[in-house]
């Protein structure tokens, strides 16, 4: 029997779904206020617990992409103004954005405005992050070190193309955030470690090679 991925929760003015391969358990959806989320309840969402805007408002804090929602009278989930990355402390990278991520599946249509991708190069489900990280005993505190050449515009699609054996190549309008929440470097074209050995992280420094990384 196939192990189920993908489960709906409808309502009567909005649905919810949520992708299990996706989710990484973060917890925004559970500690929202309100009874649209509730742990161990059966079924675990109720659109219909909360209005619209709050079911817009909670799912579209899922880092991962996890968490989607179809209105059925209204917009759809919108894109970002900007395209920005954070580096997570021992953790994944966090993106938002007009996010064009080379190979995702259609039905992961979450990760067009939202993402987290493995930095740690453990992850089973890469180019996403699985919370490999945590088993694999990654430790990284998420400081930037370099600046970027900058940019002039913030939006605009954002490519994301996993490198066979090698990094994450970004190619767009980018804005990187340490984990501290500082705005460190901008630019438009960059390669981030994917495999967790670079000493310039989180930028790829070719360690990838030394290291024996494979991305499949």
């Amino acid at each position: 029997m196939t192990d189920k991925q993908i489960f709906d929760y409808p309502g009567e003015e909005i649905d919810v779904r949520w992708d299990k391969r996706l989710c990484i358990h973060v917890g925004e959806c559970g500690i929202a206020q309100g009874e649209l989320f509730v742990a161990k309840r059966d079924p675990w969402c109720i659109p219909d617990k909360v209005n619209k805007a709050q079911v817009r408002e909670v799912v579209e804090r899922c880092p991962s992409g996890a968490l989607t929602y179809s209105d059925k009278d209204g917009p759809g989930e919108t894109t970002p103004p900007e395209n920005g990355l954070t580096v997570a402390y021992n953790g994944p990278y966090y993106l938002t954005g007009d996010l064009q991520i080379e190979g995702a599946p259609e039905e992961m249509a979450g990760v067009r405005f939202r993402a987290a991708l493995c930095r740690c190069g453990a992850s089973k489900n890469k180019p996403f992050c699985d919370n490999s990280h945590l088993e694999a005993g990654f430790e990284d505190f998420g400081a930037v070190g370099e600046t970027g050449p900058g940019i002039s515009v913030s939006g605009g699609a954002l490519n994301v193309k996993a490198m066979r054996d090698g990094p994450l190549k970004l190619t767009g309008n980018l804005s990187i955030r340490a984990a501290s929440g500082r705005v460190a470097w901008q630019g438009t074209s960059v390669a981030l470690c994917r495999c967790g050995a670079s000493k310039n992280k989180p930028f790829c420094d070719g360690s990838h090679r030394g290291a024996g990384f494979r991305s499949d």
